[in-house]
């Protein structure tokens, strides 16, 4: 039996077709995936499928019943998004059931005993570490995000659920919990969504996979029939060398050092020392709460430093001063790109030409041919893929926000440049574009830093990967002399594991 049907779906905003006549057959107990490149029209599907989009043409069946016209209908499928969207300020147990009146909690008066009695049980099913009266703010990212699907879950009428890139905050165990909660949803008779970029996820989970490709449906396959590569050359109509490497290609010189941090402690970390090299990409690899992102804020001043020092080239970095850092010639891309990598509500234009305006000055004004200028240069170099430069970043995909960021940074000409989770939620084949920046940046003599939880990443890029473990460094280790084995020993704070290279 299929519980939800689209046919001939068609989505078009001016200038753009986001969906061209899509077809897609969800079926209880089984994870379907969604596949495609950023951009290739993911995000206006799942709209369609839970009613906050209306298409143009098309049918939508949902149980049999056309939920165009019966909108109720859609109540039937719940959504958990990408981004936490909770009430931090309320409990665990108010954010489960708001709003009210969806839970049968919505009487002129809410009894908070059976409320926190109700999500009790809900906390236990899903295994949330958390109690009810807990307010949300105060417990961990991991558990928020099951919060998330527990809320969704909670209605009784639901039959399908969608989940869009539900682990890109959560470590590999807490991932694996996540997997025992979708697997148990599935054999309860739901139809699950999955949405995901990371290929073992993808295997690991699905029944069948749709692969959507510039706003159109490519096909409906099995899973099992399946493999990675043909997977990525639906997504993008090309191939891609999953062993291709994006080391620089000019060994950095052991003398060239361009960043020193001497025994730095700050906010989640203490004693960090390293340096890092002209054209070199340093990895740093490390589970959730290890440091990292700490480590790097603090030496870009972000966050303010207990102890320690930071040089670049021989010009020590006042501590608490991203001004000063950035006049050095620094740039810290966030891992947090919506909230603290873009200005959404200004346009590609204005979001590259912002961090430069000073070379835009003619007679002490802004030249608008020369800001256009830099941005059309931006754009093509770094195949920011828009139909115009005035279009508000926000409705960029997710990539091409990203390199429309890694533009603005360069457009400063920086000396060291430090990507944190540079494809968090980023398709296979633009975080190869990504890669293939950074190679070039470092071959021109930029000092990279890359932080990624993804181990595979680290070695198609990085040349040196240091380790941290509980807000410590435990190794430094020579990418391409190093097993897998011996760095993930080094994350989870083994001591035989820990070298310096």
């Amino acid at each position: 039996m299929t519980v939800l049907q689209i046919e001939g779906v068609r989505k078009t905003y001016p200038g753009v077709v986001a969906l061209d006549h899509v077809d897609l057959t969800l079926e209880p107990g089984k994870i379907h995936i969604l596949a495609g490149e950023n951009g290739a029209g993911k995000s206006t599907l799942i709209k369609t499928l839970t009613g906050l989009v209306v298409p143009d043409e098309g049918t939508i069946l949902i149980e049999g019943q056309d939920a165009l016209h019966d909108r109720t209908l859609f109540e039937k499928v719940a959504y958990v998004p990408q981004e936490l969207n909770l009430f931090g300020p309320m409990t665990v147990a108010e954010n489960m059931f708001m709003p009210f009146n969806r839970s049968g909690f919505g009487h002129l008066t809410v009894s908070r005993g059976a409320m926190e009695k109700a999500a009790a049980e809900l906390i236990e099913r899903f295994g949330i570490h958390a109690k009810p009266g807990q307010l949300v703010n105060r417990i961990s990212v991991p558990d928020q995000q099951l919060l998330q699907i527990a809320r969704a879950a909670c209605r009784e009428e639901f039959k399908v659920l969608i989940l869009d890139e539900p682990t890109s905050s959560l470590t590999a165990n807490e991932t694996e919990h996540l997997f025992r909660i979708i697997h148990r949803l599935r054999d309860e008779g739901c139809a699950i969504v999955f949405v995901s970029h990371k290929m073992e996820e993808i295997f690991a989970l699905g029944d069948t996979v749709t692969v959507l490709r510039n706003g159109r449906s490519v096909g409906t396959y099995p899973m099992a029939e399946m493999t990675e590569g043909h997977l990525i050359r639906l997504m993008s109509g090309s191939s891609v060398s999953l062993e291709e490497k994006f080391q620089p290609r000019m060994a950095a010189s052991e003398s060239d050092v361009i960043l020193s941090v001497k025994d730095m402690s700050g906010p989640g970390f203490s004693d960090a020392s390293f340096v890092l090299r002209h054209g070199e990409i340093l990895g740093f690899a490390g589970l959730v709460g290890a440091g990292r992102s700490e480590l790097m804020q603090t030496i870009f001043g972000y966050l303010r430093a207990t102890g320690g020092h930071a040089f670049l080239e021989g010009e020590e970095i006042p501590k608490g001063r991203t001004d000063r850092a950035v006049a050095l010639g620094m740039v810290y891309l966030s891992e947090e790109r919506k909230h603290h990598g873009i200005f959404p509500l200004l346009s590609v234009r204005e979001n590259i030409s912002l961090s430069v305006l000073d070379r835009m000055k003619r007679g002490g004004i802004i030249s608008p041919a020369r800001e256009n200028e830099v941005v059309a240069e931006t754009i093509r170099q770094f195949d920011v893929r828009t139909s115009s430069a005035g279009k508000k970043i926000a409705h960029l995909s997710g990539g091409n926000q990203q390199k429309a960021i890694i533009g603005r940074a360069m457009a400063r000409r920086p000396r060291v440049l430090i990507f944190d989770e540079p494809t968090k939620g980023i398709d296979i084949g633009t975080k190869f574009q990504i890669y293939r920046i950074m190679q070039q940046l470092a071959e021109e003599g930029v000092g990279i830093i890359l932080v990624s939880s993804e181990m595979t990443e680290l070695q198609r890029c990085a040349s040196r990967i240091i380790t941290m473990y509980s807000g410590r460094i435990t190794g430094s280790f020579d990418q391409a002399t190093t097993d897998v084995n011996t760095l993930v020993g080094a994350i989870i704070g083994a001591p035989e594991n820990r070298h310096v290279a």
